[in-house]
């Protein structure tokens, strides 16, 4: 069975990004999470082998109670991948 993978971009009340990134870390299925520049706050990416393990991961981030906002892009299978996979 393949891993499903989201990418998370989240926006945080001002000034609680480093808390909102403390409690994503502790979420299951987050595979990495940084805070960045720009539109959004924090980069979360989430793998799951079950969907609904994958649900629950997004769901869990947009529960995080410094996070206002969320946009999500999940993956297609077999378009792309990591650029060290093709080595």
């Amino acid at each position: 069975m393949y891993a499903m993978i989201a990418y998370i971009f989240a926006t945080c009340v001002p000034g609680q990004e480093n808390d909102a990134i403390s409690k994503i870390k502790k979420l299951p299925n987050v595979v990495e999470v940084n805070g960045i520049m720009g539109r959004y706050d924090v980069f979360v990416k989430v793998s799951a082998k079950k969907e609904e393990d994958l649900h629950a991961a997004i769901t869990g981030v947009r529960d995080v109670q410094d996070i206002t906002s969320t946009a999500t892009f999940a993956t297609i299978r077999g378009q792309g991948g990591s650029i060290d996979e093709e080595k």
